[in-house]
């Protein structure tokens, strides 16, 4: 359940933009609307209740193995492949917006930045996202397509992997400009990653969107086909919900 404070809600697009979208999404890995109703100055949205909490919420007590990650990774793309199937942009792939089951399922969640393109092949121009998972050309203001979220799932194995994104040290200033000047980020401990996991993470992170893999060519990539099943990840997020009772 969401629960927002309509008078003091700065921009109520972006909130009537997510009601829509979940409305008329049906996919396993995508949440569930279920419906929203206003009572006296609050709008209440009931959806799909995710007992295992977020994925950022399990990361900020322990970080994934590979064949975790590749698990996560390809519930999170067979999500995106449904909504860029239905020219839809999430804009907004990152641990956060992950939401997990106490048996494993993943789904994605958070469309209040979604945008919906007319065309296939229509761009955006408009500036969202979060700041360490933003692709590059969205902050070089050029235009773009549905491969900004490929870029951000890249970001977000990264993240999985360990414990944080690139730049998360850094104040916001200094990670738009290290994103916008530099592109692909420099990969903590990239030796110690598995050929097949490096391989994925550059076509993920490849900086021309032109030459960027689509939700297609990844869910075919080597690296998923090493993907633990959801049930490992069970264990993990008991023991987040145990971190979280003496915190």
């Amino acid at each position: 359940m969401k629960i927002i404070d309509i008078e003091n809600l700065y921009r109520k697009d972006i909130i009537l933009t997510e009601i829509n979208i979940m409305k008329e999404l049906q996919h396993e890995n995508i949440i569930n609307f279920i419906n929203c109703f206003v009572e006296n100055s609050s709008l209440w949205i009931a959806m799909e209740y995710m007992d295992g909490g977020s994925l950022r919420t399990v990361l900020d007590a322990t970080v994934l193995k590979e064949e975790q990650t590749a698990a996560v990774t390809r519930e999170c793309l067979n999500g995106l492949a449904y909504l860029h199937g239905h020219n839809i942009i999430h804009r907004d792939i990152k641990g956060d917006n992950l939401v997990l089951s106490m048996s494993g399922a993943v789904k994605l969640t958070d469309f209040g930045y979604c945008a919906r393109l007319v065309e296939e092949d229509e761009t955006r121009h408009t500036q969202v996202g979060t700041y360490c998972w933003l692709a590059p050309e969205i902050l070089r203001g050029q235009h773009y397509g549905n491969k900004v979220d490929l870029w951000s799932l890249g970001i977000t194995v990264l993240e999985m992997l360990n414990g944080k994104p690139p730049y998360a040290d850094h104040i916001p200033a200094r990670i738009l400009i290290l994103i916008a000047l530099k592109g692909k980020p420099d990969i903590k401990n990239v030796d110690q990653l598995s050929p097949d996991l490096q391989d994925f993470l550059d076509k993920c992170l490849t900086e021309n969107s032109d030459e960027r893999a689509s939700t297609t060519e990844l869910l075919n990539h080597p690296f998923l086909a090493r993907a633990a099943p959801l049930t490992s990840l069970v264990p993990l997020i008991k023991a987040t919900r145990v971190v979280q009772m003496f915190e």
